[in-house]
């Protein structure tokens, strides 16, 4: 599997995204390289790279859980951004079209969860109405509400590892796995 040549998207066997026991796959733990993830009807999501797939792999996991069903992985040996950018750039070719999650739905396929967006109109009056430090509990409210959501997502996608989240960035209404 490990090559410094673009293999053919297609060519790559799907991967489920979670094993037996509810969880990612640790064999690429540690690995660089570019993959391709696809919902349960194996319809491409979004194309990445990595200088540790396993991670990148667990984040996307947690921000889209219901497009994350498949995937496809190739490692590389020898990286270089340059040679990572061009494969992802020509399985998003062979795709003939750019996958929602590296277009529309960049943000929200790469970037923190932010809690902030899902705030009740009473958690947007009780920020507003304090000084920074009630702002900071008022967030840390908010994201620790968001991620018990994101929690039952996970559980119901069929998710049984184990998700800790960053609690500093909480303070700033974000989740990010720690």
């Amino acid at each position: 599997m490990n090559t410094d040549t673009t293999p053919m998207l297609a060519s790559l066997e799907y991967l489920p995204y979670l094993n037996e026991l509810g969880e990612t796959t640790d064999q690429f733990a540690g690995k660089v390289g570019v993959y391709a993830i696809f919902d349960q009807a194996k319809t491409l999501q979004l194309i990445g790279y990595s200088r540790d797939v396993s991670i990148s792999l667990k984040q996307h996991l947690v921000r889209q859980p219901e497009g994350c069903y498949w995937l496809k992985v190739q490692t590389i040996d020898r990286p270089s951004r340059t040679m990572l950018e061009e494969m992802r750039l020509a399985w998003i070719a062979e795709n003939g079209s750019i996958p929602i999650g590296n277009d529309a739905e960049e943000a929200i396929w790469n970037q923190p969860i932010d809690a902030k967006l899902k705030m009740t109109a009473a958690e947007q009056a009780a920020y507003a109405a304090t000084d920074e430090i009630g702002r900071i509990k008022t967030l840390k409210q908010v994201a620790r509400r968001v991620e018990a959501e994101v929690l039952a997502d996970l559980e119901a996608r069929g998710v049984k590892m184990a998700i800790r989240f960053d609690p500093k960035l909480k303070e700033e209404g974000l989740l990010n796995l720690k």
